[in-house]
């Protein structure tokens, strides 16, 4: 290699440009702030989040700050078996907090200010009471979380007890079914102080393997020694008890390492599970060894364990395997109390050939009798929506032939169900939707049913040629077509949420349109009257009114069609020439070709920004085709990953063909992006091919053989594939990656598989191989970035490497 050749004094020049030394050198720097129009949409409010009650009458509006500073982030964290602790408040280590509550009336718009909220309001697990009539939320005080509620009638807040809850691992506040008080983990009083380091270990941690297969994915976050075990022991331990709305606080039992805690729909039992010894070092919380009991309401007093379960490090990696012994346990949400879960026929392996994969039991109050099967299923059970004693949906699914069947039955008959659905969860075109459910009296979700009982009403996206037109059906249950109550129509992008009440009168929905944000309206379905609005967000980022939105199709060499949606930035026309642009994506893996050519977004949603958006540079004059079909395809018996990289590389190919063809953009001044999965997508097309003028890289997985036991839709382990792991690494053909990459990860990635040591190792590969890379480390942060300053800095970055590497670039000669 020349090293004062064209090309590498071009380099030179731009990495100058940069900032950067011609060898660079690990260093760390001051945060930076990118150009102010990007800060601004950065720092715009993000629209609330609603809750609306029970009965679609009242609205709580829920308002966020937009980002965190970076000093929440640098505060003290425990990280426990895949649980992130802030010791100071027993509380997750990055949960957000809102900071304001209001209600809105649905039948007129009114809008209430709540009085009484604690300042600073720090507020978390808002949840509204089974009748509609409170609010319940956790207020985050410095020493830990306090129990609220606010009475919808009067808009009146108070603080119903002082005792600190136990949020540390997941716990939250669960209304009893009369309303009248809560079910909570508490901090036991008898706690003492955290448990100190040992000076000097007592002694090396081991593990062994004694021959048994236990193949893991890799998690992060995971107990390492016995002292992040007494750490676990201390923060995760918490003292169930009922809190009623006078402040009375009863002590249900013994404190435990509790996880879940659920109230019969009558309110006499509880189901608890907890977590125990042994502890493990290669699975995170959830897989632990843990007990199932139903307890007695009123004290706490154990009458039945359903199961002791334990550790789930054996579940082979093949996608429907599960866990042997029961699981998903859960009330009947129809009946007084009668629990339910689901046992594996197979072994809880995939791969084991049987007619019949899972069974569901019943066990009905007073839990003496034999458990009874209720139904059984040849695929595995994905779920059941409860209705009467007359009909339940049964919902079983198939990974490896995408395929969903839906049962009916009668819960309170013995009976062979009947069929109801059959689809492929791929084919959004002929996706049926989900069962529209409603909260009965004892706060548990059941099945509309119309006059008569004999109609669902189905809730779906809509997906079609022209885009997603999300839809209200009614399905009779005695088979048949359904009938269409309600279709979103452009120019608007329109959600059905659900009736208010009698079923097919009036409906609650949110819209939005490409400048409009979302909002909610009152649709009627009987009477010929405009639907009325109810909320009146503004629109948060006025910058961008004007965006130009356009769902475009093109076609991949081998006819497989291909969607993305395309932006351009306000008053631009092809007149006017070509601009830079950003392709951001996320590879998908399908079944079928003509599933992977479904269109998958509508043209008339609200163009929505935050950080991770690719939007956010429309405002510096560039193009974005977002979220273009990457699909990857194996039919049959062919499996999507075996030609991974010939179908990525068609499928960019073809969304740079279509853009320039268009006028749109221009070749070399085109940059691809993506963060995780598609972070690992981007170099591997800057390795494959030479569409590119450079990449930006986030929080990504580059090389396979470090994820062996499977990764994202691969099932097979590492040495079940290693041609496919191999070829698919993009570590491991770094020498053909010639364009500029920008690699950015968080320092405390939380996610599976996306260490950051791969970004590390990626970097140190491109360095020693000449290439030019920048590599940066954001502090504190997560797979999702969450503070101000690493977000500003982020789009520093990113708009500075985008300015020199795409935006003065030259454009190639066309072919």
């Amino acid at each position: 290699m020349n090293p004062l050749s064209d090309q590498n004094l071009r380099r030179l020049g731009a990495a100058l440009a940069l900032g950067l030394s011609a060898v660079s050198a690990r260093a760390e720097t001051a945060y930076q702030m990118p150009p102010k129009v990007l800060a601004d949409l950065v720092d715009a409010p993000p629209t609330p989040l609603v809750l609306p009650d029970p009965q679609h009458r009242t609205l709580l509006i829920v308002e966020y700050p937009n980002l965190k500073p970076l000093s929440e982030l640098a505060a003290r964290e425990l990280k426990l078996a895949g649980a992130r602790i802030n010791p100071r408040t027993n509380g997750p280590g990055r949960a957000s907090s809102a900071t304001g509550l209001k209600f809105v009336t649905v039948a007129d718009g009114h809008e209430r200010s709540i009085v009484g909220l604690p300042e600073p309001a720090r507020f978390q697990a808002m949840s509204w009471s089974p009748d509609g009539s409170r609010v319940s939320f956790a207020q985050v005080e410095d020493d830990g979380y306090e129990l609220w509620v606010i009475d919808a009638s009067t808009a009146r807040a108070r603080r119903v007890s002082t005792e600190r809850l136990n949020f540390a691992v997941g716990l939250r506040p669960v209304w009893a079914p009369d309303s009248r008080s809560l079910y909570v983990g508490l901090v036991p009083t008898e706690r003492g102080p955290e448990p100190p380091p040992p000076s000097v270990p007592a002694g090396p941690v081991i593990q062994e393997s004694l021959g048994r297969t236990a193949p893991v994915r890799t998690y992060q976050d995971l107990l390492r020694n016995a002292y992040d075990e007494a750490l676990l022991d201390h923060y995760g331990t918490s003292q169930l008890a009922r809190v009623d709305l006078e402040g009375q606080v009863t002590r249900l039992g013994a404190p435990a390492l509790f996880t879940g805690i659920d109230p019969s729909p009558d309110g006499q039992w509880l189901l608890v599970q907890f977590a125990h010894r042994p502890y493990s070092y290669t699975v995170p919380l959830g897989r632990f060894a843990r007990t199932i009991e139903v307890r007695r309401a009123a004290d706490g007093q154990v009458v039945k364990q359903l199961a002791d379960l334990p550790v789930q490090d054996a579940v082979p990696i093949t996608f429907d395997s599960v866990p042997a012994g029961p699981r998903r346990f859960e009330w009947r949400a129809d009946v007084p109390a009668t629990v339910a879960w689901v046992e594996a026929l197979d072994g809880g392996d995939a791969k084991v050939e049987t007619a019949e994969r899972d069974r569901v039991f019943t066990l009905a109050a007073p839990f003496t009798a034999a458990p009874r099967p209720l139904v059984t299923v040849g695929y595995r059970l994905n779920g059941i929506y409860w209705g009467t004693g007359d009909l339940a949906l049964v919902y079983e699914g198939w990974w490896k032939t995408r395929r969903t069947r839906v049962w009916r039955l009668a819960p309170d008959r013995p009976g062979a169900p009947q069929p109801y659905l059959d689809y492929s969860s791929e084919d959004r075109y002929a996706d049926p939707g989900e069962p529209l459910t409603e909260t009965n009296a004892a706060g548990r979700e059941v099945l509309v049913q119309g006059k008569g009982g004999d109609t669902l009403y189905f809730l779906g996206d809509g997906a079609s040629e022209e885009g997603d037109r999300p839809f209200l059906d009614a399905r009779p249950l005695a088979g048949g077509e359904p009938r269409r109550l309600f279709r979103s129509a452009a120019p608007y992008y329109e959600r059905a949420l659900g009736f208010i009440g009698e079923p097919e009168s009036e409906l609650l929905t949110h819209r939005e349109a490409v400048d409009e944000p979302l909002n909610f309206w009152v649709r009627h379905l009987v009477k010929r009257v405009a639907p009325r609005q109810v909320t009146f967000f503004p629109h948060p980022t006025p910058e961008l009114s004007g965006v130009k939105k356009e769902l475009i199709r093109y076609q991949r060499k081998d006819g497989v069609e291909l969607t993305a949606t395309l932006y351009t930035p306000p008053g631009w026309e092809p007149s006017k020439g070509p601009l830079p642009l950003l392709l951001w994506a996320y590879p998908q893996e399908f079944k079928s070709a003509s599933a992977a050519s479904q269109v998958t977004d509508s043209p008339y949603r609200f163009v929505r920004v935050g950080w991770w958006s690719p939007l956010l540079f429309l405002v510096r004059g560039y193009a974005v085709l977002d979220d273009p079909a990457m699909p990857i395809v194996g039919e049959g018996d062919a499996e999507p990953n075996d030609t991974y990289v010939a179908q990525l590389t068609m499928d960019a190919e073809a969304a740079v063909e279509e853009v320039v063809r268009r006028g749109v953009a221009e070749r070399g001044r085109i940059a691809v992006g993506g963060h995780s999965y598609g972070a690992f997508m981007t170099a591997n097309l800057l390795a494959h091919t030479n569409l590119f003028a450079a990449g930006i890289a986030r929080s990504g997985a580059y090389n396979r053989t470090l994820t062996p036991f499977g990764f994202q839709s691969e099932e097979r382990s590492y040495w079940e594939a290693p041609e496919v792991y191999n070829t698919m690494s993009p570590f491991h053909h770094a020498d053909k990656i010639d364009e500029p990459l920008l690699l950015v990860h968080g320092e405390a990635d939380n996610n599976s598989g996306t260490f950051p040591i791969q970004s590390e190792r990626l970097f140190t590969a491109l360095q020693g191989l000449g290439k030019t890379v920048r590599y940066v480390v954001l502090p504190h942060e997560s797979h999702g970035y969450q503070a101000r300053e690493s977000i500003l800095h982020l789009m520093w970055e990113t708009d500075r490497w985008l300015e020199t590497w795409v935006a003065k670039r030259e454009a190639k000669p066309a072919g």
